[in-house]
C-alpha cells in the first residue's frame, strides 16, 4: 500500500499559514496592506496581550459585496492579478490571496465590510478555518477585522511566542513602518485600550517623522537628493555623518511603498556613508526607491519581506551615488550653521587666548614619509599652510617642527594684533571664536549658539582626505613580492575578479588570471603589512563585492592613512595659536565631508540657543 497521502484541507491550510503568520505583527502587516490596497485613508489598530488575545483592524476603505467577501477567504483568491503574467510587474501591496485564509485557519477570525453606497454590509465568523456564520452587518463602510485567540488551535505554535511586551513592540514597529511608507493616510494604535498614538494624514514625509520620531531627530535629518538615473527615484531623508544607531531598527526601505528587508540596499548605503559612519554602527534612514515594477521580483517569500532586482548593480550604484551626493550636497547648509558676524573681544588689545602648539606636531609632509615613494611636497591645505613657509626654509624648520608658530614675537600685542586683522575680514569669517576648552574643544559661537569643534577629530579629517587625494594623483606605491603567489576562488569569485582586474590594479594589486580558478599576485601597495596574500586577496574580494563599482583607488589603503594621520594630527593638550586654530576650522569647512573624522566620529557638536535657555531655566 502506497504511503503517500493527500492531507485534509485543515491541516493544509494550517501548515500554509506559518509561511504567513509568524506572530501576531504579522497579522497587523497583512491586514493594514490589505487596508491600503483598499484605497484606506484612515486606518486603526488595536490589540490586547500583545496581540495574542485580540488584533482588530479597522479601515475606511472600499469595502466589498457578499460574494468577493466569501471569495476571499479562499486560497489564492485574489483581485490583485490575474494572470502569470501579472506577477512579472506587482504594483499593489499584496498579490498573493493567502493572508485572510491563513489567518482565519489558525484563530477565530470575525470580518464585517459593507461597500460605500450598499444598504447592508456583509459579517462572516470563522473558527480555525471553518464558516461559521454569514449574515448581514450594520458596520460603517469600509472593512474590519477581528482577529482572537491566534494559534489557539496550533499550541505548539502559541508557546514559542515572546513575551506579551514583545510582541506588542514587534506590532508598534510594523505599525509605524506602514506610517513611514504611507505618510497620506492617518494610523491609529491602541494597547490594551491605552491609545499609544494617533496620527492623521501627513501632507509630507517630514511631518510623519516628526509626529513619530520627533523634531530634534527630523533636524538631523537630510532631504536626499538624486538627479542621476532616470530608471530609479530614489527620495527620503538620511542622517547626517555621525548620526547613527547601535542596530538597524532606523534603517527602513521601501520599494515601491512596500517595506522590505535587503542586504544588497543594507551594503550601499554603508558604502555610501563610508567614512563617515563609525564601525559597529548602522545610519538613520527612510528611504524610498521607486522604479518600474517589472524590474523587481517581490514573489520571492510568503511574508514579502524580500525583493531581488533584475539590474542589482543599477540599484547599488544608485543609491551609493545618491547617499554620497546628498552627504556632499548638504556641506554648505552644515557650513551656513557656523556663520556668525565677528566681533573682536573686549580684551582682545590687551591679551589674546594662549594658544601655542607644541613642535611635535607633524605637517603633512612629514606623514608622507611613513608612506614609501611619496616626495616631501605639501599637498596644501589643513595647518600645513601655517608652516608651509618654513618648510621651504631648512634653517627656519626641522623635521619635528614643520608647524612652528608664526616669526613674530609671542606677546599679547601680536595676539591683539592677530585677532584685530581677524576682525578686519568679517565678509570671510564664517565663526566667532571664543577659546579652548581643556586644550582640545574649540569654543565657538554662532548664529544658533555655541559649536564645539574637536581639534584632533577636524584635524584628522583634513589630513586624512589630503593625504588621499596626494596619493590618488601621484598613484598608489607597489612593492614587488619576492616569490609571486598562486590562489584559487569559487568560479563566481573567479568572474567577479575577471570583470574588476582594474579596479585591483588600480589599487596596487599587480593581479592576473593563471588559469581557471586561479590567480596570480606578484605586487602589493607598499603600505599594506600583509603576511598571507592569498587570504587577504579572498578578504578583499569579500569587501570590495558590496562596495561601489567607482571606487577609489586608494580605497585599500585608507584605513592604513586613517591610523597614519591619527598619529600625526593635534592632539589633546597640544596648544594651538589664534590663526592656527582659525586656519583649522576654515580647512575642516573645506573638506568633502567635514562633518566627522576618518573614523566617523564627529568633528563638531552644536548646542543650540534654544537648549542653553532650557538648562538655565529661560525657556520650559
Amino acid at each position: 500500500m502506497g504511503q503517500i497521502r493527500l492531507l485534509s484541507e485543515t491541516v493544509a491550510s494550517q501548515v500554509a499559514a506559518g509561511e504567513v503568520v509568524e506572530r501576531p505583527a504579522s497579522v497587523v502587516k497583512e491586514l493594514i496592506e490589505n487596508s491600503i490596497d483598499a484605497g484606506a485613508r484612515k486606518i486603526d489598530v488595536m490589540i490586547r496581550r500583545g496581540g495574542i488575545s485580540l488584533v482588530r483592524v479597522i479601515d475606511d476603505g472600499c469595502g466589498m459585496d457578499r460574494d468577493d467577501t466569501l471569495l476571499s477567504l479562499e486560497r489564492h483568491a485574489t483581485s490583485k492579478i490575474r494572470s502569470a503574467t501579472d506577477l512579472q510587474a506587482v504594483a499593489t501591496l499584496g498579490f498573493r490571496g493567502e493572508a485572510l485564509p491563513s489567518i482565519a485557519s489558525v484563530s477565530r477570525f470575525r470580518l464585517t465590510t459593507r461597500e460605500a453606497r450598499a444598504i447592508a454590509g456583509t459579517e462572516i465568523i470563522v473558527n480555525g478555518g471553518k464558516l461559521d456564520v454569514v449574515r448581514d452587518g450594520g458596520e460603517a463602510p469600509g472593512t474590519q477585522v477581528e482577529v482572537r485567540s491566534l494559534f489557539y488551535n496550533l499550541p505548539v505554535r502559541r508557546k514559542f511566542l515572546r513575551s506579551e511586551n514583545t510582541e506588542s513592540r514587534n506590532i508598534e514597529h510594523q505599525v509605524h513602518l506602514q506610517a513611514v511608507g504611507h505618510p497620506q493616510i492617518g494610523f491609529s494604535l491602541l494597547r490594551d485600550d491605552r491609545v499609544l498614538f494617533q496620527l492623521p494624514a501627513a501632507a509630507t514625509l517630514s511631518d510623519r517623522i516628526r509626529d513619530l520620531f520627533g523634531a530634534e531627530l527630523l533636524q538631523r535629518l537630510v532631504e536626499v537628493t538624486n538627479n542621476r538615473s532616470p530608471q530609479i527615484r530614489i527620495s527620503g531623508f538620511i542622517g547626517q555623518a555621525g548620526v547613527s544607531r547601535q542596530t538597524r531598527t532606523q534603517q527602513l526601505l521601501f520599494v515601491n511603498g512596500r517595506a522590505i528587508e535587503s542586504s544588497l540596499i543594507t551594503a550601499a548605503i554603508r558604502e555610501g556613508y563610508h567614512t563617515a559612519l563609525m564601525k559597529g554602527q548602522y545610519p538613520v534612514t527612510f528611504l524610498f526607491l521607486e522604479l518600474d515594477p517589472a524590474s523587481v521580483d517581490v514573489n520571492v517569500h510568503p511574508a514579502k519581506r524580500e525583493v531581488r532586482f533584475r539590474d542589482p548593480t543599477g540599484v547599488r550604484e544608485a543609491i551609493v551615488h545618491c547617499i554620497q551626493q546628498t552627504l556632499e550636497g548638504a556641506r554648505a547648509s552644515w557650513q551656513e550653521k557656523f556663520r556668525a558676524p565677528v566681533t573682536l573681544p573686549a580684551a582682545a588689545g590687551k591679551a589674546g587666548p594662549d594658544l601655542r602648539l607644541r613642535p611635535e606636531v607633524s605637517a603633512p609632509h612629514e606623514i608622507y614619509r611613513e608612506l614609501p615613494h611619496l616626495g616631501p611636497a605639501v599637498a596644501g591645505g589643513g595647518l600645513s599652510a601655517v608652516a608651509s613657509a618654513e618648510a621651504d626654509d631648512p634653517g627656519r624648520a626641522s623635521a619635528g617642527q614643520a608647524l612652528r608658530p608664526p616669526a613674530e614675537p609671542v606677546d599679547s600685542a601680536s595676539e591683539g594684533v592677530a585677532l584685530q586683522r581677524a576682525a578686519a575680514k568679517t565678509a570671510q569669517q564664517q565663526f566667532q571664536i571664543i577659546g579652548v576648552l581643556n586644550k582640545l574643544y574649540v569654543l565657538m559661537e554662532n548664529a544658533d549658539g555655541l559649536v564645539l569643534v574637536d581639534q584632533h577629530a577636524a584635524h584628522e579629517r583634513i589630513l586624512f582626505e589630503e593625504l588621499r587625494r596626494r596619493m590618488e594623483e601621484q598613484g598608489v606605491p607597489t612593492q614587488r613580492l619576492l616569490l609571486p603567489q598562486t590562489f584559487d576562488v569559487p568560479p563566481r569569485d573567479a568572474d567577479w575578479i575577471e570583470r574588476n582586474l582594474s579596479i585591483l590594479q588600480r589599487m596596487g594589486i599587480g593581479i592576473e588570471s593563471f588559469g581557471p580558478g586561479t590567480f596570480k599576485i606578484d605586487s602589493l601597495p607598499s603600505f599594506l603589512d600583509v603576511s598571507d596574500p592569498a587570504q587577504f586577496m579572498r578578504k578583499v574580494i569579500d569587501d570590495l563585492k558590496s562596495a561601489s563599482n567607482t571606487v577609489s583607488a586608494m580605497r585599500l589603503g585608507e584605513e592604513m592613512i586613517a591610523k597614519t594621520v591619527c598619529r600625526h594630527a593635534v592632539k589633546a593638550n597640544d596648544a594651538l595659536r589664534y590663526p592656527e586654530v582659525e586656519k583649522l576650522i576654515r580647512d575642516l569647512l573645506d573638506c568633502d565631508l567635514p562633518y566627522c573624522c576618518p573614523h566617523g566620529r564627529p568633528t563638531m557638536i552644536q548646542i543650540s540657543l534654544a537648549e542653553l535657555e532650557k538648562k538655565f531655566g529661560r525657556k520650559v
